[in-house]
């Protein structure tokens, strides 16, 4: 072997052993308006391909625009090169996206040098690359069985959160892993909820086996608070959250906003109690004398994977005084309404006039509970005195326009902080509580029984509230003063001479005669009730 032939042995062995070397030497990439140039690699980059080594599986959540995905396809060229049978797996969220990244691959292999590239081509289209050395690199969009047949060496799934169905895609991929195989998950954020949220966010919290790495915008040495003034300049809050925040929850489209989720955040404790089926009642308050309360209810039928739920809320201090959420059957939890209603001073009941909220309804009545709601006032005192089998007409009926309407109102409440809510159930189910299209609704594979209890509640206790607003309070007490006997002495009252002449008498009605001026000449026609003059001439002499 010659001199040059050895110094080519030991430098494939340099650039196996470090991918970074091998990256800043040898690799080049398309640069948009530079075109092809040495891929010099970032400090954080570098420290990117270190996690990737040291740890099995790796998320990332990142800003836009720093090169991450760039990396990690100069990251699977150089395990493919260097090692064998290591199969690569790329999942992108469209057929586009699949091709762009193996475009980058295709890059960096023609720019390698001969003696580099030390497996043969094997094969070669659109979206895969085979190697003599028993290695592949395939990027592929999202579908239902992506990868599912295969045994990988390394997944990488690009813009995660963004996947369509990940959730079921991530429990097919995850036994193809098994045999030892690696993962990276990077994507900007998509709003809270999902299966790429759950995983980051236990990631960070060490409770999965996930490395958490996140890139903020500002990792880049090239970005500074101008460069940021610049960028965000013409962006809405939700594209700065997204793109360069990487903020879960102001990046999507969730029924409340970031800022007032974060204040029902810091708002929620520990019940004071739990006591119920599963232990599945919370209790934050007691019931106190003289206090009238509403308990609303979202009902399921008890064994689906809906839950049943209910909120108590005093109506005085609008507090969520207790909360359930369980799977029981609808007679099961109509008696346990009865005995919190019942502790609960009686509290008005109102469940979701549905086909389980029905048979809770009978149960309330076979139970001879009377403080159920009725939107009518005839049907209700049809239902206290008329003896007549009304309760299909009890609770409230959940339509269209009534479902928009109590959601807004229950958005004005907890934003404007009239509502006080400490359930940490509730904030969950709020989070992953977003908009899709023009309507509002839990995210898939998540829950909006609790969401739709307290909308009910919040509607039915903002009308049966003890508490006015201040401007409410400020008119009333005008509207009282106003209404007051006055009880000035009249001898301290200074009277207007009309009703205390000493001369004589005028009727304060009729206009006084201000005496002698330019328009006296009419003086001859003007006497005690013509005081202005002759009025004759309106109707002719």
């Amino acid at each position: 072997m010659s001199v040059t032939s050895k110094a080519h042995v030991q430098e494939i062995i340099k650039c196996g052993k470090d991918p970074v070397y091998f990256m800043n030497k040898y690799l080049k990439i398309q640069h948009p308006l530079k075109g092809l140039i040495p891929f010099n690699t970032y400090g954080f980059q570098d420290e990117c391909i270190q996690e990737f080594n040291d740890n099995r599986f790796n998320i990332i959540l990142k800003s836009r625009q720093l090169g991450i995905s760039t990396l990690v396809a100069a990251y699977s060229v150089w395990q493919a090169i260097f090692y064998k049978e290591k199969n690569i797996l790329i999942i992108a969220t469209k057929l586009a996206v699949a091709q762009n990244f193996i475009r980058k691959v295709k890059t960096y292999i023609k720019n390698l040098p001969n003696w580099l590239m030390v497996p043969e081509i094997a094969a070669n289209n659109k979206q895969q690359i085979e190697f003599s050395n028993g290695s592949q690199i395939k990027a592929v969009p999202t579908s239902e069985d992506a990868g599912r047949s295969e045994a990988l060496s390394l997944l990488i799934v690009d813009e995660a959160a963004f996947v369509r169905n990940f959730d079921e895609l991530w429990m097919g991929l995850y036994p193809t892993l098994s045999t030892g195989g690696r993962a990276i998950l990077l994507s900007t954020p998509n709003g809270v909820g999902g299966q790429y949220h759950e995983l980051y966010v236990n990631a960070e919290a060490k409770k999965n086996e996930f490395n958490a790495i996140k890139l903020m915008w500002d990792v880049h040495p090239d970005r500074d608070e101008n460069w940021f003034k610049r960028e965000t300049k013409n962006m809405s809050q939700k594209q700065i959250s997204q793109e360069l925040l990487c903020d879960f929850a102001s990046s999507g489209d969730t029924f409340l906003t970031a800022e007032v989720l974060t204040n029902l955040r810091f708002m929620t404790k520990g019940p004071i109690e739990k006591s119920g089926p599963s232990q599945g009642v919370w209790y934050w308050n007691y019931p106190l004398e003289g206090n009238s309360y509403v308990l609303s209810a979202d009902l399921a039928r008890g064994d689906s994977g809906d839950f049943s739920t209910f909120h108590v809320i005093n109506t005085k201090t609008l507090t969520v005084d207790c909360e359930f959420k369980g799977k029981i059957p609808p007679d099961q939890f109509a008696s346990l309404m009865y005995d919190i209603g019942r502790r609960y001073n009686w509290a008005l009941v109102c469940p979701e006039n549905n086909a389980y909220g029905y048979t809770a309804l009978l149960k309330l009545a076979e139970l001879a509970y009377k403080s159920i709601y009725f939107e009518s006032e005839k049907e209700k005192y049809k239902f206290l005195y008329g003896g007549e089998h009304n309760i299909g007409k009890a609770g409230f009926s959940t339509q269209k326009d009534s479902r928009e309407k109590i959601l807004a109102n229950l958005e004005e409440m907890v934003r404007n902080n009239r509502i006080k809510v400490y359930s940490t159930r509730t904030y969950e189910e709020l989070k992953t509580f977003v908009w899709k299209g023009n309507k509002a609704q839990a995210m898939k594979g998540y829950n909006d029984d609790l969401v739709m209890s307290l909308a009910i509640g919040c509607w039915l206790s903002d009308n049966n509230s003890d508490q006015y607003n201040t401007s409410q309070i400020e008119y009333s007490n005008a509207l009282l003063d106003g209404m007051k006997v006055n009880s000035t002495n009249l001898s301290n009252t200074n009277i207007s001479p009309f009703y205390n002449s000493k001369e004589k008498t005028v009727n304060p009605f009729i206009p006084v005669f201000m005496g002698e001026d330019k328009f006296s000449k009419a003086k001859k026609d003007q006497n005690k009730n013509n005081p202005l003059g002759d009025l004759s001439w309106l109707i002719g002499k």
